[in-house]
């Protein structure tokens, strides 16, 4: 059996789950609402504030999305009480970020400045030159722009220079004195 897929998730009071025909499942909650679309083979019940996912049998194909579906699913309920933020700092000489009305502008060493603009159900903040969050319910969507951000100059092993997710640890390598 799955470990991850056997535990159940407990989903809190303020929260209202709702399972539709063909697995759609439509998690409420105080942050907002998601959606999503799961297996048909995974069975997902909720009793007594209590969400199982539970499969068919062990074959190869039902074990591999159990966990998974389990996951999602606890994300989901996660994202919508509590909510998900990704922090990101700013290392470098001249390096700053700041918004412009919803779009977050980042000047880090380009000869111009790199714009992102989030999509609709991810926040961006600036609370420092050097710092930025992103904040949002949907993990995927929160993850994948933090990522697009810190890709734009992710740090270097020299210097230690770039964007890094906060508490990153960037291994240094000696430069070519090497002494």
């Amino acid at each position: 059996m799955s470990r991850v897929g056997k535990k159940p998730i407990e989903v809190p009071a303020n929260v209202t789950i709702t399972i539709a025909d063909n697995n759609v499942v439509t998690v409420k909650g105080p942050k907002g609402e998601l959606t999503r679309t799961f297996n048909k083979d995974i069975a997902i019940t909720v009793e007594e504030n209590v969400l199982t996912a539970t499969r068919p049998s062990d074959s190869k194909e039902h074990r591999t999305i159990h966990g998974t579906t389990r996951a999602l699913l606890a994300n989901m309920v996660q994202g919508v009480s509590e909510g998900f933020e990704r922090a990101l700092e700013l290392v470098g000489v001249g390096y700053r970020a700041q918004l412009q009305g919803q779009k977050l502008v980042l000047n880090v060493g380009y000869s111009h400045p790199v714009e992102f603009t989030p999509e609709e159900g991810v926040q961006v903040e600036v609370p420092a030159n050097t710092k930025v969050v992103v904040k949002g319910i949907d993990k995927e969507r929160v993850g994948a722009l933090a990522s697009n951000i810190r890709q734009t100059r992710p740090p270097e092993p020299y210097k230690g220079k770039g964007i890094r997710y906060e508490g990153e640890v960037v291994r240094r390598k000696e430069g070519k004195t090497g002494k």
